[in-house]
């Protein structure tokens, strides 16, 4: 399911005209509190889809699945197995075949089948055309992260959640932890000075080996690629995009979405070299420097038998905030603060949560637009791997402007050539 095409017109990221040309101006309608039914179609039938389905019927009594959309075949109907599984939902699952769309025009099929909410989880690549396709339709929407793999993917996606903004739908963004309630307690008490103020945050995201689905007789080079979408900058934005842009994203939330001045940064293949691993990366580390010194320090990695480990520490003038894993969350210094969460605790599900919150926006016509600060987050990672593939110091303003696009030229199948691995030194901004 496509991205937007090279030719096709990207503003820029601050000055983004909200206007989508040809699209009518219709505002939705309100589901007001009640027994009406909200109709909800998937597009993205991976496993994060198939989970944000699940918590969409969960978070009204009166949503029902209606539609979904995939490349593939098995992965729709094998998504839609898993959750009919689940006895507390599935009465309110009802995908008849003709509502089970495949290909690179599914997600349109989906939109304009009738649906009022989209959950958006496809491959990153497709983000701003999908988001830009559901806008245009009226749609409410679920928009997994990130928002996009480049630069000029951004700028689309923040003109069409301005558009969003006016046309009053809903959009709420992946990004679990922003909704996700011991984080929001957290980052309250940092913002209303509990540590004084910041002098500098580091986020660690150290995973594991990633799944690897291997060739099968007839799949061209865009199917492999496709299956394989997480090791392919084009589809995934490479890791820190893709994966630990949450920890990029928490540490942005911890900094009131002021944007960095510049970043530096280093990275590159050690232990994920075969080519079944496409060219992305296997470790990324990224200095980040604000304008009034404050340097955030990011670190991740995806190798397998190393030390895992997924932490932030935001540090002030007066203690240290520590979110040490999903449960522990410690204040250390003149105002010392702990919490540790229950398990099997719904309240604590940051994935329900986000569904939650949505749909409760479109009952009461108080609609959520996340457009802003998720495009904001979005090209925070990218502005990163900027940095890391080429070994340049990457302004705000460079990583703004750039006009770097990762679309390959078609998306058809067929051939597609393996980008080579980007060499810091070699590699170029642009």
């Amino acid at each position: 399911m496509p991205n937007q095409s090279p030719g096709e017109s990207r503003r820029d990221f601050l000055t983004a005209s909200a206007t989508l040309a040809g699209a009518a101006m219709i505002v939705p309608h309100v589901h007001a509190a009640g027994a009406e039914t909200i109709r909800v179609g998937l597009i993205g039938c991976g496993g994060r889809g198939t989970g944000a389905a699940s918590q969409a019927l969960r978070a009204d009594p009166h949503a029902k699945l209606v539609a979904m959309g995939d490349m593939f075949g098995d992965r729709l109907e094998g998504a839609l197995k898993t959750i009919k599984n689940d006895d507390d939902i599935t009465k309110r699952i009802d995908v008849k075949q003709e509502m089970r769309f495949t290909g690179w025009d599914a997600y349109k099929k989906v939109i304009h089948s009738g649906v009022d909410v989209v959950l958006l989880t496809t491959p990153p690549a497709f983000r701003p055309m999908h988001l830009k396709a559901a806008v245009e339709a009226n749609k409410h929407i679920f928009c997994e992260k990130p928002m996009a793999v480049d630069a000029p993917g951004v700028r689309s996606v923040l003109a069409t959640c301005r558009e969003a903004k006016k046309r009053k739908l809903a959009i709420v963004a992946g990004f679990c932890y922003r909704y996700e309630k011991k984080k929001r307690e957290i980052m309250k008490r940092i913002h209303g000075g509990d540590i004084g103020q910041i002098t500098s945050l580091q986020c660690i995201y150290h995973a594991g080996a990633l799944w690897h689905t291997p060739r099968e007789k007839g799949w061209d080079d865009m199917t492999y690629q496709l299956r394989n979408w997480p090791y392919y900058t084009w589809l995934s934005g490479d890791h820190i995009v893709e994966q630990a842009i949450h920890s990029i994203d928490k540490m942005s939330w911890a900094m009131q979405d002021e944007p960095p001045i510049k970043a530096t940064g280093l990275g590159g293949r050690q232990s994920r070299t075969g080519p079944e691993f496409g060219h992305i990366f296997d470790h990324h580390a990224v200095i980040y420097e604000y304008k009034n010194g404050v340097k955030l320090f990011h670190s991740c990695r995806q190798q397998k038998g190393t030390k895992q480990e997924t932490s932030d520490f935001v540090y002030g003038t007066e203690g240290t905030a520590k979110i040490l894993s999903q449960r522990d969350h410690l204040i250390t210094g003149k105002k010392p603060y702990t919490h540790r969460a229950r398990a099997n605790d719904r309240t604590e599900d940051m994935y329900q949560n986000e569904h939650d919150e949505l749909f409760a926006s479109i009952r009461s016509g108080k609609f959520i637009n996340d457009g802003e600060w998720m495009a904001q987050s979005t090209l925070l990672a990218i502005m990163g791997r900027m940095a890391t593939y080429t070994g340049e110091e990457i302004t705000w303003e460079m990583a703004k402007k750039s006009v770097e696009d990762l679309s390959p030229k078609k998306h058809e199948f067929g051939a597609l050539p393996v980008a080579p691995v980007a060499k810091p030194g070699e590699t170029k901004f642009s």
